[in-house]
């Protein structure tokens, strides 16, 4: 049977509940529905294309333009998934991008093509949030179902499926218990959500800021548990996630790019070269290190101006 693509390939593979390092989640095989942007067999091209870009917003007669002619282009590499981060400072426009891509919200003016396909109204790319969006009067296994049963699945197997991606997450045990705080921990709030935006086996996923209300070590442990479903993915996905955190971003990242403001540009853009397979190991490294500092000075200047 088909796997979700953030599927383990190794369905033994440990994926630690944030409570218990030692707590064991193991996934399990099943089938799923295909995302609405999936590349053709044999495709090649560009995942995103931000095509002549431009935010204007008028207050009292006023206007600010955060994107003027903005183009960025996100490129598929061949059998490679790629993390890539977006930072810059605040009010730069690096949620707005987003937003774009997701279909929450439309530029002024411009184009945003997936895969070559154009994006309509009606197109939707699932994304988490910082703020937890879970519905509290509803069960865990009801939050991470719910995208399921809007597409036309029955319940029981939406519920299934669900069930296998609650696995995934690390949340065995948890399904019944109503997704609010304090019953659940804000780090398993946070697994809520990405078990309900992997549900669909999307192609891509949108992250903004979703780690920015944890706590270090959770945030920390949470990171690990999102780089190993990335790393472990039975197809090559795209993930863009938004953080102002150094560290995490050199952490996850694949690509990162740094933007700069009024308008918006792409400043700086390298690549992370770290192992494929990460742990908490690799944050004690030399080159980890070397990255954030490089990084860290990156944004400095930024803010500086420079």
């Amino acid at each position: 049977m088909k796997q979700n693509i953030f599927q383990k390939k190794d369905e033994n593979v440990v994926i630690p509940p944030l409570e218990s390092s030692q707590a064991k989640a193991q996934s399990a095989e099943k089938t799923t529905l295909t995302s609405d942007f999936v590349p053709a067999a044999g495709q090649s091209g560009d995942v995103i294309n931000l095509v002549g870009i431009n935010q204007i917003y008028n207050d009292h007669g006023s206007s600010n333009i955060v994107f003027k002619d903005f183009n960025l282009d996100v490129k598929d590499i061949k059998d490679c998934g790629q993390f890539i981060t977006l930072m810059g400072k605040s009010g730069c426009g690096k949620s707005t991008l987003l937003r774009y891509i997701s279909g929450l919200q439309a530029p002024t003016s411009g184009d945003v093509y997936i895969y070559g396909k154009k994006r309509t109204e009606k197109d939707r790319i699932p994304m988490v949030f910082q703020q937890y969006t879970s519905f509290e009067w509803k069960t865990v296994l009801d939050n991470v179902a719910l995208p399921l049963i809007l597409k036309g699945v029955s319940k029981s197997e939406a519920h299934e499926k669900a069930m296998d991606m609650i696995k995934i997450v690390g949340l065995t045990g948890h399904e019944n218990k109503w997704a609010k705080y304090p019953i659940l921990s804000g780090g398993q709030l946070q697994r809520v959500a990405i078990a309900r935006n992997l549900v669909v086996n999307p192609q891509i996923l949108l992250m903004d800021e979703p780690f920015g209300a944890l706590d270090t070590v959770t945030r920390k442990q949470i990171q690990v548990f999102l780089r190993s479903i990335f790393e472990e993915a039975k197809v090559d996905p795209t993930v863009i996630f938004v953080t102002h955190s150094e560290s995490e971003a050199v952490f996850l990242s694949t690509d990162i790019f740094i933007l700069d403001s009024g308008p918006a540009n792409v400043k700086h853009h390298f690549k992370i070269d770290l192992p494929a397979k990460r742990d908490d190991s690799v944050r004690y490294s030399t080159v980890f290190t070397d990255y954030v500092n490089k990084l860290g000075y990156m944004m400095e200047d930024l803010k500086k101006g420079k």
